[in-house]
């Protein structure tokens, strides 16, 4: 009890997610909303793409992929966004004045819906290019980032030597600072401070530097707040949002202890904790933010008293920034495993370890791993919307069916409420790594891949992602080609699967509607090969290659790998024939 109370766990709701029904044409036409935002781009491959289309130059670097939702047009997106920012240690000549005076920010950021394609196989830009080029809805006034994830050296701002702003074509556009971020160096002492504070002579001497400058330290967003606030455990993945056309940094940290009474420790750190604080750092003036977003955590009511002008109540959180705020992927992950054993309530079930759990694995880039929480917007069963939640499957321990799975909400009210929905145990639910092994036992899916590796290509398949709709679940996996040569992923082909049907199609759209697609007859049995002559060998392959051209055309994979079979047996035997 006293765990559970120390993890969160007791609020968790459960319920019961009760047989699993067949995927219906009008159960899916009922969750178009749902299926428009399942995210076919995966973080790691869609890095790859974003730095070989918008990096633009060597210098610039996207550090991370943030998955975020925005209304864009009036409909509720998710989408997936990452910052340009400044890589100095990309730079063709490393010198001081470079290095601290002229190249001191990254710029704007690149966003692109997490379902579109474009006909390429690249995602569709809704961000994109220097200045930002933007959708309606998505303007950005102030793109200039001079605190971030990337930007671990110290500048000096305003100095008579212009700084570096964007590319523009064989120019360089320049700016000079406006904001109030770093300290002023308005006196001699000052300079002198800060030449010894950096061992550098050249901060005094330099006649760059004037009176007018400002000294900008601790500009990497995570070692900032940590100098602010380093009773504060922090979480590993800040991201970046758009707030009334200037980006703002939000970054969750967490009060933890490890001297709460009969709790289990996790991973030997501590034993209770708390996303009770969420930082907003200005990626312009480098201004922070601590908003207290859980008043009832005992901890955080205590540093309250301790610091009171610290700390701002969520209360106070602008609109326009409260409503990109998402439950952090790392506590609900320390929820998830805490939860594996902890949601055991029965005294004798418990000590037994007899219903133990664990997070489903899936395969990726050949490799077993445990599957990761992903973010998707989608309407919880018996619920009227779609909301951005966060997901989490589970197994039985050393088991690969499924046997529940795991959501926490992040919109408005809603936000941070748990619910876990279980299977019936007397049912077989196919969990991540055994629709893996049915994917790669479908002989066209299979023989498809097989065919683009011997062509000297990479196929990377992304997240398995498993996304309940009404009573049943689909099963989604992007698949992307990778030329050997480049590292540029592009999303060719996307796999679903619902009850005993696995399709693959070049879209998500023409593979959902091969689920409900009568499966082709096979054809009749020809007659033996040997007893055909050659000019009846000839049409009847030219025959099965018109038939797989036009299974091809609908997206018919068996019916495609049957025609390209018989044409092989065909084409074989006048080759026999003419010997």
């Amino acid at each position: 009890r006293f765990t559970r109370h120390a993890y969160g766990l007791d609020s968790i709701q459960e319920v019961d997610f009760g047989s699993i029904s067949d995927l219906t044409p009008e159960a899916l036409a009922g969750a178009q909303s749902t299926i428009a935002n399942i995210r076919l781009w995966d973080y790691r491959p869609i890095k790859d793409t974003y730095a070989q289309i918008q990096e633009i130059r060597t210098y610039y670097e996207f550090v991370d992929v943030d998955v975020d939702r925005y209304y864009v047009d009036g409909t509720y997106r998710q989408v997936t966004l990452s910052s340009r920012e400044m890589a100095t240690d990309q730079l063709q000549s490393r010198t001081w004045v470079n290095e601290h005076l002229q190249f001191t920010h990254g710029y704007g950021l690149v966003m692109s819906p997490v379902n579109e394609v474009t006909p390429d196989g690249l995602p569709e830009l809704w961000i994109r290019d220097l200045p930002p080029h933007t959708v309606p809805g998505l303007e950005i006034t102030r793109p200039e980032i001079y605190y971030g994830e990337k930007t671990d050296n110290y500048v000096f701002v305003n100095s008579t030597i212009e700084e570096f702003d964007y590319p523009s074509g064989d120019q360089n556009m320049t700016t000079t600072y406006q904001g109030q971020g770093g300290v002023l160096l308005d006196s001699p002492i000052k300079r002198a401070a800060f030449a010894y504070r950096f061992g550098d002579a050249s901060v005094f001497l330099s006649e760059y530097v004037t009176s007018e400058s400002r000294a900008m330290i601790y500009r990497n967003i995570h070692q900032r707040v940590r100098r602010v606030a380093p009773f504060l455990l922090y979480d590993s993945d800040p991201y970046l949002v758009i707030v009334d056309g200037r980006l703002v940094w939000v970054q969750d940290a967490y009060t933890v202890t490890d001297a709460y009474p009969y709790s289990e420790p996790y991973q030997g750190r501590f034993n209770y904790i708390r996303n009770s604080v969420k930082v907003a750092i200005d990626a312009y003036h480098g201004d922070m933010t601590f908003y207290v977003v859980d008043h009832q955590d005992p901890l955080i009511q205590a540093y309250q008293a301790i610091f009171p002008i610290l700390f701002t109540p969520w209360e106070e959180m602008p609109e326009e920034l409260s409503a990109h705020l998402r439950y952090p992927e790392g506590l609900f992950l320390i929820q998830a495993q805490m939860n594996n054993t902890y949601h055991m309530q029965d005294p004798t079930v418990f000590y037994n370890k007899e219903d133990l759990w664990a997070v489903a694995h899936e395969m990726y880039a050949g490799n077993e791993q445990p599957m990761e929480p992903y973010y998707v917007i989608m309407r919880l069963p018996d619920s009227q919307e779609e909301e951005f939640i966060l997901i989490q499957p589970f197994t039985p321990a050393n088991k690969q069916n499924m046997v529940a799975w795991m959501a926490v909400r992040s919109d408005g009210e809603q936000y941070g409420k748990l619910l876990l929905y279980k299977f019936p145990k007397q049912e077989l639910v196919y969990g991540p790594l055994q629709i893996e092994a049915r994917i790669d036992q479908e002989p066209a899916i299979s023989g498809q891949l097989s065919l683009w590796a011997q062509r000297g290509s990479q196929v990377i398949r992304g997240n398995l992602l498993v996304i309940p709709i009404d009573h049943s679940l689909l099963y989604v996996e992007p698949l992307y080609i990778q030329a050997e040569t480049g590292r540029l992923p592009e999303l060719k082909r996307v796999i679903v699967s619902s009850g005993d049907r696995v399709i693959m199609d070049e879209s998500l759209e023409q593979a959902l509607a091969g689920l409900h697609r009568e499966p082709t007859a096979p054809p009749e049995e020809p007659a033996p090969p040997e007893t055909r002559g050659i000019h009846e060998l000839a049409l009847s392959a030219m025959e099965h290659y018109e038939r797989a051209r036009q299974y091809l055309q609908q997206g018919d994979w068996a019916g495609y790998g049957t025609e390209l079979e018989a044409m092989q047996r065909d084409l074989e035997a006048l080759a026999a024939a003419t010997e």
